[in-house]
């Protein structure tokens, strides 16, 4: 079952008289409770290719359909309660407020999406227990490591039950014990909440952890490949 497809995208923008390409006829389809990764060098495409299937940023052409709805036909307010409903994000900044310990960052989304108070702290706290933060959930950012912010912010996305996350970049600005637990989460959330992962990153351990690549250059997919332990290790977890 395919969560995501695109078709024909085309993104670029206009400087004078030059016109950049960004994306070119890009198409593409992204399977349901995987783990997909979109590598390739800087100025690709992959991030802009990350934000339109995102519902981030309007393509110049072509549409996106996630979980079978075309999320570029309606308005703006459809695409923002699709987002609310049905998509998590992962930054490489983290984003969370200064102001906010761990457990308030996480149960901050739950308000919006109209769950009661005690309903959206117990869920607050199991999504921070699921990413190693259960003991943690007092803090505020700046008492955090890089890592720690990071899995709070995964945890801010797994919190919301999503079908779709989106991570960009999750594992860039730490080192590399932190990576590789934030790298190791997202794997186990793909596999264990059958969640459909898309994942920009330049990390090269991703690459070993993830169930399919997708290889960019100048704004098209060059190389699709599958990564076959990934599907091993999901039948040595089920039996």
């Amino acid at each position: 079952m395919n969560a995501l497809e695109a078709r024909d995208l085309c993104m670029g923008y206009t400087s004078g008289k030059l016109r950049t390409e960004i994306l070119r006829g890009l198409s593409l389809t992204v399977e349901a409770g995987r783990l997909t990764l979109i590598a390739g060098p800087s100025g690709c495409g992959k991030s802009t290719l990350l934000s339109i299937l995102s519902g981030l940023q309007r393509p110049d052409s072509g549409s996106v359909l996630a979980l079978g709805e075309d999320i570029w036909r309606g308005d703006r307010h459809a695409l923002d309660r699709f987002r609310l409903q049905h998509t998590g994000f992962v930054f490489q900044g983290f984003n969370l407020f200064p102001a906010l310990t761990a457990l308030e960052q996480v149960m901050l989304p739950l308000g919006y999406m109209g769950v009661d108070d005690r309903a959206a702290e117990a869920r607050g706290r199991a999504a921070l227990d699921e990413v190693g933060l259960g003991e943690r959930t007092h803090l505020l950012p700046a008492e955090m490591s890089g890592g720690e912010k990071q899995r709070v912010a995964i945890a801010r996305a797994l919190v919301k039950q999503p079908q779709l996350l989106f991570a960009d970049e999750p594992t860039s600005a730490l080192d590399a014990a932190n990576g590789q637990i934030v790298i190791d989460t997202l794997r186990r959330i793909a596999h264990e909440h059958r969640t459909t992962v898309l994942c920009v990153s330049h990390d090269p351990r991703l690459v070993t952890h993830a169930d399919r690549v997708l290889e960019m250059e100048d704004g098209v997919i060059l190389n699709d490949r599958r990564v076959p332990h990934a599907s091993a290790s999901q039948q040595e977890r089920a039996s």
